[in-house]
């Protein structure tokens, strides 16, 4: 076990970047198809093929779930990985040739690196031509690149985060998460109940990261007068995106509710969560090969997803002048 999406069997990541613009794209490609579900809870989503996934739909199984930066530019990610996936034989069989099934969920990071550069159809492709098995990187990477949280006062007091993955093991059972976190609330350690990446203080002075003070906790701002103010002027550049990933044997309507409760760990996580300003979308991938409870997958999903969330803001570098945990 690698502590990521990549320990469930016949998943693998890719990541292609554009450091320099600060936006990039993440692939989780399902070579022989895995049947999936979708959660949409925030208010402002970017989406692409989510309705396929819906449980009265015809098609069963996807091929691969694209996330990516670049606001809705960024969709065009997922036409590379269909031509990716197309030269290599894989897709939906139609009779008359074999179609891939890419659904994708974007984030806006715009406003962190270069607004005129986004994950284009080039780009998907050679994230698709980097997804491997092995333990994908995590921090600054794919769709991560140009992630940030903790936007109430703007991009200016936001810290940068990134992507992040983990996975658990009980009784034969893998569940795997990976996350873009670009949410507009802070980043909550559950077991502590403290800030770990968000909103900074208007007057910072002295005060440096891991100090009292360094934190101007959005919640907390909300409830103020302030908030009312500052709200109206909030970044709308939010959002949460992700995937769970099992090697249980669930249905489409199984892996819906796996990925609706894969959404506690995001609120377990994310203070506030799934707001008018973000587009938290949570897919379900499951492979078929373990036969197990719903329940029990969409709990561990939840705990999967919450890790994943703190690693993304853990593992992340300072970049676009905003500091990230991950620089001492």
């Amino acid at each position: 076990m690698n502590n990521s999406i990549t320990d469930v069997t016949g998943i693998e990541v890719g990541h292609a970047q554009d450091h320099k613009a600060l936006t990039g794209c993440t692939v989780i490609i399902c070579r022989k198809g895995a049947v999936a579900g979708v959660d949409v809870r925030g208010g402002a989503p970017g989406t692409r093929e989510t309705d396929l996934l819906n449980p009265v739909s015809l098609v069963e199984k996807v091929h691969a779930i694209v996330l990516a930066g670049g606001s809705a530019f960024g969709l065009d990610a997922a036409s590379g990985v269909t031509h990716y996936l197309n030269e290599h034989g894989i897709g939906f069989d139609t009779g008359v040739g074999k179609v891939p099934i890419v659904p994708a969920a974007i984030l806006f990071d715009l406003g962190v690196g270069n607004p005129k550069v986004w994950p284009d159809a080039a780009m998907g492709f050679r994230a698709a031509t980097d997804a491997s098995s092995a333990a994908p990187e995590e921090g600054n990477v794919g769709a991560g690149t140009g992630a940030s949280v903790g936007k109430i006062f703007g991009p200016k007091s936001a810290m940068k985060t990134g992507l992040g993955t983990a996975s658990m093991r009980a009784r034969g059972l893998v569940v795997g998460a990976i996350v873009a976190l670009n949410s507009f609330g802070d980043v909550i350690d559950p077991r502590s109940g403290e800030i770990v990446a968000g909103a900074r203080s208007t007057n910072l002075g002295p005060i440096k990261l891991g100090q009292a003070g360094y934190f101007a906790d959005t919640l907390e701002i909300m409830k103020t007068q302030l908030g009312d103010t500052v709200l109206k002027f909030a970044t709308k550049a939010n959002t949460v995106i992700g995937v769970i990933a099992t090697n249980a044997k669930l249905t489409k309507s199984e892996a819906t509710k796996v990925a609706q409760m894969a959404q506690d760990g995001l609120a377990r996580a994310i203070r506030p969560a799934h707001t008018m300003l973000d587009g938290d979308t949570i897919f379900t991938v499951a492979t078929g090969k373990k036969k197990s409870d719903p329940t029990t997958v969409g709990a561990f999903a939840a705990d999967v997803m919450e890790k994943a969330i703190l690693r993304a803001a853990q593992k992340a570098a300072p970049a676009g002048n905003l500091p990230g945990l991950n620089q001492m």
